[in-house]
């Protein structure tokens, strides 16, 4: 084996790979793993009685191991390797300076697409939050790109002074640009810059006479110092930074990161591990390489509670991200130790907590266990939900819960195909046979199948699995709603074999769960339903005009933003939509009728002809 630096991949009997690492010298490291059981770690004495083969790449340097090492983990995932998993994708805020009027966006996705992001923020509620103070205080559009090009006249904020009203008004470019840079500057949390330059325009507007701009300035200059005095402000250097702490305990670990801006505290974001083995030094490490590639912002340093392996090495790959240097430090006296102790201590109480919350949901399946007479508790449940409005675009979706909470990562959406008309029954009925008939080998089965819809679901549900021969398999029941006519107060829980609804005494808490599940499932459905229609009223006008093909269509939507829109629009607009031409453009005239209130120029050709197609809303 060679002994110069590389990947190495430890696979089992199934070829499977259970680890991927890097090493500068290839053999000693491998070498490493064949030290008597005693003194190997937990996890590499764990791993190495899996390994049955051993796999290595040579590489040119030890920097391009650390990226092929990087890229096999988010390829293959490794058991064995640390794989970060936000648990959630934490809202951002969004800003395209390549719009001539740009707006702030919420998005959780964050994307190379030359728009800058803000964030990301620990909680939906903290991002609103500071997206109404800069609605309140910088006045940028509210609207959607889509409403932009298409309002005629100023909103409700433009009357209430909280928008300029660039889709209606003469707003000039400089000024609202202007206002772009104090909400960068905002954002950034460069606060203190932002008031500094602020409290000099007042004083230059002040001796214009300028009293009203003056007097708008103060009030701003008020508002951004009333915001700061509630920051805390953690660092007398004012740099950016971001602190690391980190918690192991057994399988389980979490990385709490709090981002310092400008010397103040901006909220804090956690990432969860279950079933890593991994020590502190190997999770850090791990966690700094995959969380910075691709992170909107890099700061110049980073605290850690550790020194990871290869720390000069990771200071290099992030530097190059950044494209400036990178320290990673581990600090052990001052105000950044402090910050790193802090950092820590976030981390274990928030394990504790994930703790006692998973040990409480182990409890409430244990109690359902219990009330609804199953073997075992249910681990893994799965609703089904119907959805459709009289028959048209039919759809049904699957919610999985497991271990008392939702997984979307095994939600299933169907379109319903067999059934013609409102036929729920007949619906769920082909729902759970495309579920169960051709299940993969492997494929979990639940514990507990929940449909919606009460006893006569139940039944169909009952019928279905009698017919594919998975009687016994699982368990079965059946959720419906109250009905106040009838004097129910509460919805009701049906198993199979009883008339009467589960009883659940005082223990609503079990019945609260089971609606929070049904709930899933129905809003995932009705989202879906939605989705259909939507769809469906754009394919059943737009693309039964002759010459009007997928690309056209998408580019008459992006220019106009609605069918209204482009049945008003004249030929010359429509052909000047990049993709169109005049015979195209007049092919929409002639079957596109524009709105009722609409006075839209029409070519010559007779608009009352077979063909014709009517906007409806």
């Amino acid at each position: 084996m060679t002994t110069g630096p590389g990947v190495y991949l430890m696979k089992d009997e199934a070829g499977k790979i259970l680890y991927a690492g890097k090493a500068a010298n290839l053999k000693k490291r491998v070498a490493s793993y064949g030290k008597p059981p005693e003194k190997l770690d937990p996890k590499t004495r764990v791993l190495v009685t899996k390994i049955a083969d051993i796999e290595t790449i040579l590489c040119a340097s030890e920097k391009e191991a650390l990226i092929l090492e990087s890229n096999l983990i988010k390829k293959h995932r490794p058991r064995y390797n640390v794989v970060l998993k936000d648990d959630k994708r934490y809202p951002s805020l969004k800003l395209d300076l390549r719009q001539p009027f740009p707006n702030l966006q919420i998005v959780r996705k964050i994307q190379k697409d030359g728009a800058i992001y803000f964030g990301p923020y620990a909680s939906a509620h903290a991002v609103r939050q500071t997206l109404r103070f800069i609605d309140k205080h910088f006045r940028l559009r509210k609207c959607r790109n889509r409403e932009f090009r298409q309002r005629t006249r100023p909103c409700l904020h433009c009357q209430m002074q909280r928008c300029m009203a660039p889709c209606c008004t003469d707003v000039s470019p400089d000024i609202y640009k202007e206002a772009i840079q104090e909400v960068i500057l905002f954002l950034k949390g460069k606060t203190p810059e932002l008031i500094r330059d602020l409290e000099s325009r007042m004083h230059e507007a002040a001796e214009r006479q300028h009293y009203e701009q003056a007097a708008y300035l103060r009030d701003k200059i008020a508002a951004l110092k009333k915001t700061l005095e509630t920051q805390v402000a953690v660092t007398t250097d004012f740099m950016d930074r971001d602190v690391i702490g980190a918690a192991v305990d057994g399988q389980e670990a979490l990385i709490a990161l709090m981002p310092v801006r400008g010397g103040f505290m901006s909220g804090a974001r956690e990432f969860y591990l279950s079933g890593s083995l991994a020590g502190e030094r190997e999770l850090v490490g791990a966690f700094l390489l995959q969380y910075y590639e691709g992170a909107p912002f890099i700061p110049a340093e980073v605290l850690v509670p550790t020194r990871p392996e290869d720390r000069a090495l990771l200071e290099e790959r992030l530097g190059d991200w950044k494209g400036k240097r990178v320290r990673i430090l581990d600090p052990k006296r001052g105000e950044k130790a402090r910050l790193v102790r802090m950092a820590g201590q976030n981390a274990a109480e928030r394990l504790k907590e994930r703790q006692a919350a998973a040990s409480e949901e182990k409890m409430l399946l244990k109690r359902l266990e219990k009330r609804l007479s199953l073997p075992a508790p249910p681990l893994r449940i799965e609703c089904f939900d119907n959805s459709t409005l009289f028959g048209a675009d039919s759809v049904a979706s699957m919610a999985v819960f497991e271990n008392g909470r939702p997984n979307p990562a095994a939600y299933r959406r169907y379109r319903i195909r067999s059934v013609k008309g409102p036929d729920d029954y007949a619906a769920m009925a082909e729902v759970l046979r495309r579920r169960f008939r051709k299940m993969k080998q492997g494929e979990p089965t639940p514990d507990l199948l929940l449909v919606d819809g009460g006893r006569g679901q139940l039944g169909i549900a009952e019928a279905v699995v009698d017919e594919l021969g998975l009687a016994g398999k699982f368990r079965l029941a059946g959720i419906a709603k109250k009905d106040p006519a009838r004097g129910e107060a509460q919805d009701k829980i049906y198993l199979p074999g009883r008339i009467n609804p589960v009883n659940f005494g005082k223990d609503r808490e079990l019945l609260l769960f089971l609606q929070r599940v049904r709930d899933e499932a129905h809003r995932f459905a009705v989202s879906y339903h939605r989705r259909r229609r939507r769809k469906g009223a754009v394919r059943s006008q737009l693309d039964a005009v002759p010459g009007i093909g997928p690309r056209r269509k998408k580019a008459l939507l992006a220019r106009f933003g609605g069918l209204d829109a482009i049945a008003s629009a004249s030929v010359a607009e429509l052909a000047a939509v990049p993709g169109m031409n005049r015979a195209a453009a007049e092919s929409i005239k002639r079957h596109m009728l524009p709105p009722a209130n609409g006075k839209a120029e029409t070519p010559q050709d007779d608009l009352a002809g077979p063909g014709k197609l009517r906007i409806t809303k």
